[in-house]
């Protein structure tokens, strides 16, 4: 069914929870999907959208608390006490169970776990909760699919069914030695034609790619789009198998950062919506719209100590804006290029040589930009001199302007820091400064001043 939210459907919603009429909510919506429920809830108030979790199967609610917005998410949990909390866990993957959990104040957290009844999914949560953020053993899931390599292929079977019942879906058939490392993969297809007594060491695929749990999430990101992988399995530092991560789980990791990234670039510091409460707001924006601040008061500084020069020759002042702007947009392009090549790590060799080809690239872009503004002003104001000096200021500004956009991130880079944040109003605000000192400098000059 097709899921549409209209005013008439919230509007009935609500008269049905204010009316506690429960068996018409349950027959209304139990044929629509999880995420169609959780688009549902996100029209409600808190209060509404806690009773319906408390009031549909946890099979299908701890789907929706997954899909929802992470803000109405905690407003919901915080009405839900440790026991319902863990309710819904125990229908959930031990990777997106752990997700919730580390939402939760860490006094909530131990009270939780204790209320899940099934020992072996709480004590995986906790495995996974050990591992730090950014690792794959924090995005991996326990529950998994693996047989030895000792077995024969009747006992494969046999042994698959009982695993696969925990399993939500099968990506792959991973194998292992007696001691639990891995050893390879294997096929479907190898194991429905191969004889019952045949031994799986027999079939399988000893080739497989996998990640530790300590590897960076960016990396396994990488490895899974270079090698066009579904799901990838995740070993301990023994090459024990210890879990496996899917597509999905790489796919929500990639819109987190490129959320985080984007902000950043936007000049905001935290990780914030637009149902952040102004203070919080206020908070993320306003580091770097005083760092803005700063540059302009640095750029005002500079153009006082040039006031004679400004004075006598306006022309000078009317191009100020023009060469602050290609400054900032120079440096923004080039910035933002290296950032997305080192996010791909498509960026090979070193700084120099990329500084070298930025600068050729400058030169080129800043030539072209150059000889037309020096003809506009040539043919506007009818002198040479002063299309000249702004004209070579401009060439150089971007000039400079290139390898300042190259040479931050990749120092911010090497230096273990997020390099998007070159491509925001740290860079727009230190070219500005650049672009109007190194422009007066070369005006006054040329023109003999």
């Amino acid at each position: 069914m097709q899921f549409q939210i209209t005013t008439d459907f919230i509007n009935t919603i609500e008269q049905l929870i204010a009316n506690k009429d429960g068996n018409a909510l349950r027959e209304l919506l139990k044929e629509y999907h999880f995420a169609d429920v959780a688009e549902l809830l996100e029209e409600l108030n808190s209060d509404e959208a806690t009773y319906l979790i408390k009031l549909l199967e946890s099979e299908i609610t701890s789907e929706v608390l997954m899909e929802l917005d992470e803000d109405l998410r905690e407003r919901i949990l915080e009405n839900l006490t440790p026991a319902e909390i863990a309710q819904e866990l125990e229908e959930l993957d031990t990777d997106d169970a752990a997700d919730i959990i580390a939402e939760l104040d860490d006094d909530i957290q131990q009270k939780v776990i204790d209320k899940i009844k099934d020992e072996e999914h709480a004590a995986d949560i906790v495995e996974l909760l050990n591992y730090d953020e950014d690792t794959a053993g924090a995005l991996m899931a326990k529950e998994l699919v693996q047989v030895k390599e000792t077995w024969t292929v009747a006992g494969c079977v046999r042994e698959m069914r009982r695993q696969a019942e925990n399993v939500t879906r099968v990506h792959s058939i991973y194998v292992t030695d007696k001691e639990g490392k891995l050893t390879g993969r294997l096929s479907l297809k190898d194991l429905l034609t191969a004889g019952e007594k045949t031994k799986i060491s027999e079939v399988f695929i000893p080739k497989v790619d996998y990640v530790t749990v300590h590897t960076d999430n960016d990396e396994v990101a990488r490895i899974m789009q270079k090698y066009d992988l579904d799901a990838i399995p995740v070993v301990n530092e023994s090459g024990v198998l210890v879990g496996r991560i899917t597509i999905d789980d790489v796919v929500d990791y990639i819109k987190e950062e490129a959320e985080k990234d984007y902000q950043l670039a936007a000049g905001i510091s935290q990780d914030v919506d637009t149902e952040d409460s102004i203070l919080t707001l206020t908070r993320a924006r306003l580091p770097w719209l005083f760092l803005g601040l700063l540059g302009g008061v640095g750029a005002a500084a500079i153009m006082g100590g040039f006031e004679d020069v400004l004075n006598n020759h306006a022309i000078l002042l009317l191009f100020t804006p023009l060469i602050a702007a290609m400054a900032g947009n120079v440096g923004v392009q080039s910035s933002a290029i290296i950032v997305q090549g080192l996010a791909n790590d498509d960026v090979k060799g070193s700084i120099g040589k990329r500084l070298i080809k930025e600068m050729l690239l400058a030169m080129l872009n800043g030539a072209a930009l150059s000889i037309v503004l020096f003809f506009f002003i040539w043919g506007w104001k009818g002198t040479i001199d002063y299309g000249l000096s702004i004209s070579v200021s401009l060439f150089v500004v971007i000039i400079v302007a290139g390898i300042i956009g190259t040479f931050i991130p990749l120092f911010l880079h090497k230096r273990g820091i997020d390099p998007a944040i070159a491509t925001g109003p740290f860079i727009t605000t230190s070219n500005d400064i650049f672009g109007i000192l190194i422009y007066l400098w070369i005006a006054k000059l040329i023109l003999g001043i």
